[in-house]
């Protein structure tokens, strides 16, 4: 099976933060999101993974293409890069990695995590995974027949049809097909406000006899601003919180108390302060004279005399003596 993962986008609802750092990167609970979608997504699998493709924008640089090749080894894979110039739609930026559409495929968009205990029925000719909404006017959302097969996708309908959003992941048992619907699309110029749309080739496909059903996941979190980051970040802190090692050994603590679920990074230094619930402290940052609940304060950053809840700060911020809800990019000084 190949994993492929479009992630070019601009992420320009998390701006400052996407400035600098592509929203896939971003970290969260220590690990970009990026390396916990497809660390996810391959312990869900009971499918070799032979490739993971990252899809990703050509100003990406090296380092960053390393580090997501790194991953995918990791996993036991092979990575592979490809780019998408041009921001011209979900069938598009899938069909730029057209060398891994071949047999099995799982497509995940990486500005969402889930958590989930399914398993993927390969058997299948197509899973969308799906999930319950209380508004469903804000959502693509499939709406089943009587046998529980998908029998038609609606984009944000007026009109209730169904609660069952589409999260951004699918299976497709014949990846060669799937390359052949997309490609269709391009050819034939079908596009939705000017971009190729994924629903748009999954329509043909269902119209021409593919069977279409859909899975649930338990829960599906958002990164797609700052106050849904810093919420999905919590919630993975909670998940992850007695399953992974969150407090780094060489992070070093005077006069101060963490309270966890917390992650607390590499050479951390935390003095006269109380960390946590729910705070993710990146590798070489130091905080003093602080208090710091639900928040991302991300590597090599200087936190003193702050009171911060539900906050968002960079990589080498320099922040001191405020009381907020804050967003701050990288680089930034706040004194």
């Amino acid at each position: 099976m190949n994993i492929i993962i479009p992630m070019a986008g601009m992420g320009k609802r998390m701006r400052p933060h996407t400035l600098t750092t592509p929203k896939p990167l971003i970290p969260i609970a220590g690990k970009p999101i990026v390396q916990r979608l497809v660390e996810d997504i391959v312990a869900t699998s009971n499918e070799k993974v032979d490739q993971i493709a990252f899809i990703i924008g050509p100003s990406f640089g090296k380092e960053v293409e390393a580090h997501l090749c790194s991953v995918a080894e990791a996993l036991g894979a092979t990575g592979k890069i490809y780019y998408q110039h041009e921001a011209l739609g979900t069938a598009h930026a899938i069909l730029c990695a057209a060398d891994a559409l071949k047999g099995n495929v799982f497509i995940a968009f990486a500005d969402t995590l889930f958590k989930a205990s399914f398993s993927i029925d390969t058997q299948k000719d197509a899973i969308v995974w799906t999930q319950k909404v209380e508004d469903p006017s804000a959502f693509g959302v499939v709406k089943l027949n009587s046998a529980h097969e998908i029998e038609a996708f609606v984009e944000k309908p007026k009109e209730f049809v169904s609660d069952l959003a589409i999260i951004g992941v699918y299976y497709f048992k014949d990846g060669e097909n799937l390359h052949k619907e997309l490609q269709r699309l391009i050819d034939e110029d079908i596009r939705l406000k000017g971009e190729y749309q994924i629903t748009d080739a999954m329509d043909h496909m269902l119209n021409s006899g593919l069977k279409f059903y859909t899975d649930q996941v338990e829960e599906w979190l958002d990164c797609g601003n700052k106050d849904a980051t810093v919420y999905t970040n919590a919630r993975i802190l909670d998940i992850k919180n007695g399953s992974e090692s969150l407090v780094h050994p060489t992070a070093a603590t005077e006069n101060a108390m963490i309270i966890e679920p917390c992650f607390i990074g590499e050479n951390v230094v935390i003095k006269n302060s109380v960390v946590g619930p729910f705070v993710s402290v990146e590798a070489g940052t130091t905080i003093e004279d602080s208090r710091i609940s639900n928040s991302i304060v991300q590597a090599n950053s200087i936190v003193k005399n702050a009171r911060l809840h539900n906050s968002m700060l960079g990589k080498h911020v320099n922040y001191d003596g405020k009381s907020q809800d804050i967003s701050l990019g990288d680089f930034s000084t706040q004194l």
